[in-house]
């Protein structure tokens, strides 16, 4: 990355912020754009035609970003709604049964589906992780005729490998299931197109990778999919009113907007729209191929040179599934903010103190990468963590 980008990111200047996957840095094209609007809320001068139109734009912008038509794309506030407003617009019969791994997926790609077995009594089949990656041909293998839905991660918030979507894809139309992607982690860092992938509908969010705001996030569905769901919550957004204003109601069948836009809801977050916007114009021109290649290539170097420090790193010597996600110690060996080893715990320590930014989740050390990071950040990681194991006494 060159010094030009890395000046976008004050963010980067007194620290190593290694942090993406829990938060990204946001950029000054996009703290601009936010002032621009404030300014206009507080002079009264906004307009919400314009700001409906930055909303539209901003939707286009994603379904170019993930390789989707504009209609396939619905605008919500974060990941977990994505996931709801989805599974719960499907045609559930008690029986029924979801696939998933929850020991790899963030806690709110989970609560739901025990409600939905509360509610609907659909059944949760639960696969066990290998090795802290995926169990893909654990999760084909349980699919059946009543399979209604696999779910996963597209990168998985801890330890961080990039799931095999195509084969889960595979299996799951052998059964007639549907595939549903948390891509919280992935969209933004790795190059993404639904149509290659496959996938039956996907959310993400954009205080991540999308480098904007918390409260502002996209769920793709597919147009042939989409148009057969009754969604069930809707909002003036979400009904086709035609020509008609949009206080306009009139008694008789709903007719809901095309594709995903059904999913759409009452008045958009348009301070999330307008950072949105912005973030998603610089990571257009910077360019997704350039950014997966330069986050996975310090994420490589990062790995390599924690092993050679003696730390565990999760999955050993870096892999094709490696993403932009580091981690280290043993996955799931503790909470969420906190690992069973007391060593990593003060590892963590260490690194904060030294104005290194991570996050602890599910019992390891994660280190997530940004478009913002470059080598010097990983040399100066690695310096810390070689003082500390040194003055620890550190072994495996």
């Amino acid at each position: 990355m060159n010094e030009g980008l890395r000046r976008l990111f004050p963010g980067t200047s007194d620290q190593v912020y290694l942090n993406v996957s829990e938060r990204g840095l946001v950029p000054e094209p996009v703290r601009e754009a936010v002032t621009e609007y404030l300014d206009e809320c507080v002079l009264g001068t906004a307009d919400k035609d314009r700001l409906r139109r930055r909303v539209e734009e901003t939707r286009a912008a994603m379904a170019a970003l993930i390789g989707a038509d504009p209609d396939e794309v619905g605008i919500t506030k974060n990941v977990s709604e994505g996931l709801n407003l989805f599974a719960a617009s499907l045609p559930w019969e008690a029986g029924d049964n979801v696939v998933l791994c929850p020991q790899l997926e963030h806690p709110n790609n989970i609560y739901l589906w025990y409600n939905l077995k509360r509610l609907r009594g659909i059944e949760v089949r639960s696969i066990p992780p290998e090795g802290g990656r995926m169990p893909v041909a654990g999760m084909v293998e349980a699919m059946d005729e009543r399979t209604r839905v696999v779910t996963f991660p597209s990168v998985s918030f801890a330890p961080g490998f990039i799931t095999d979507v195509h084969t889960l894809v595979e299996g799951a139309r052998r059964v007639g299931a549907l595939t549903l992607v948390d891509a919280a982690q992935s969209i933004g860092a790795l190059q993404t197109d639904v149509r290659a992938l496959g996938v039956d509908a996907l959310t993400v969010a954009t205080q991540k990778s999308l480098l904007a705001l918390y409260g502002f996030g996209f769920l793709y569905v597919r147009r042939a999919v989409a148009e057969q769901l009754i969604p069930i919550h809707v909002a003036r957004y979400g009904i086709d009113l035609g020509e008609a204003h949009e206080t306009a109601f009139e008694e008789g069948d709903l007719t809901y907007q095309p594709g995903a836009r059904r999913f759409d809801l009452g008045n958009y977050n348009y301070l999330g729209a307008t950072a949105a916007q912005a973030a998603l114009a610089l990571i257009a021109e910077i360019g997704m191929q350039d950014i997966e290649r330069h986050v996975r290539g310090l994420a490589q170097s990062l790995a390599s040179g924690l092993l050679e420090l003696g730390l565990p790193v999760v999955g050993g010597a870096p892999g094709s599934d490696l993403a932009h996600i580091v981690s280290v110690g043993e996955s799931g060996g503790g909470r969420h903010y906190t690992a069973d080893d007391p060593a990593m715990n003060q590892l963590h320590e260490h690194l904060t103190e030294h104005r290194v930014r991570i996050s602890i989740r599910s019992g390891v050390q994660r280190f997530s990468i940004g478009v913002y990071n470059d080598q010097a950040d990983i040399d100066r990681v690695l310096d810390v963590a070689r003082k500390w194991r040194d003055t620890t006494g550190y072994a495996r």
